[in-house]
């Protein structure tokens, strides 16, 4: 087995996802990413699995090919995650399910999976990708910005949880980043989120991948439970 650090990202086939996967393997890490759909690009170091992270069985078969793989895991970075910009009176409850589906029971399943493999070297680090929709309180975002709080209560219990186990959990919240997800959100609504940041500017891969570099620090073993919001929110 190599000394490599073996790092997970989910929704890792565009967007952050991708961003954050082709930053790992630039570190030197074994990163293995997984997405519903199949993957067009690939790198050295770099392997892709199909994986819905909402379906139990679909996950764990995802962590017994990395026990078989690599035999252990160092890093999980919970990036998989949906939104969809609507009036709550305009919402339907299909796309609450969805939602919540993927960005909440997904976000739980990764966990405790990666818990229980980290837990055999007691040593582990999850990052979770929390968002600004929260703390904004974004009109139009009722179901992702919950999801995301959500996501946050999450991250504070399991830090506390997995503790004793040494493994760290926290997460990091982005502003608006320029990918798919916000594609077909109005103009003029960026720029009224974006206004509301101490740094007004679209978060880019490299601001998330430099405060998710910090978390997966082994001298970062101090830290658990918190939050990082980017953009100065």
């Amino acid at each position: 087995m190599s000394d490599c650090p073996v790092t997970l990202i989910t929704g890792a086939r565009k967007g952050i996802g991708r961003g954050l996967a082709e930053h790992y393997v630039r570190a030197g890490h074994q990163v293995i990413g997984c997405g519903r759909q199949g993957c067009d690009w690939e790198a050295k170091e770099f392997s892709y699995f199909r994986c819905d992270v909402t379906d139990e069985s679909s996950v764990r078969g995802l962590f017994a090919k990395i026990r078989s793989n690599h035999g252990r895991l160092d890093h999980l970075i919970n990036n998989a995650g949906i939104a969809s910009l609507n009036h709550a009176l305009l919402t339907p409850m299909t796309t609450v399910e969805k939602i919540l589906s993927t960005n909440v029971s997904g976000v739980f399943l990764m966990c405790r999976e990666a818990a229980r493999l980290m837990q055999q070297r007691k040593y582990g680090r999850i990052v979770n990708l929390a968002s600004v929709a929260t703390p904004l309180k974004v009109a139009g975002e009722a179901v992702y910005a919950a999801s995301k709080a959500a996501v946050v209560s999450l991250t504070e219990i399991l830090g506390r949880e997995l503790a004793d186990l040494g493994i760290t959990v926290n997460a990091v919240g982005p502003t608006p980043v320029a990918t798919d997800m916000v594609r077909n959100v109005p103009e003029e609504k960026l720029n009224q989120l974006i206004q509301q940041q101490a740094i007004r500017r679209f978060t880019t891969n490299r601001d998330i991948a430099n405060a998710i570099d910090f978390f997966l620090q082994k001298e970062s073993d101090f830290i658990t439970g918190q939050v990082m919001y980017l953009g100065g929110v």
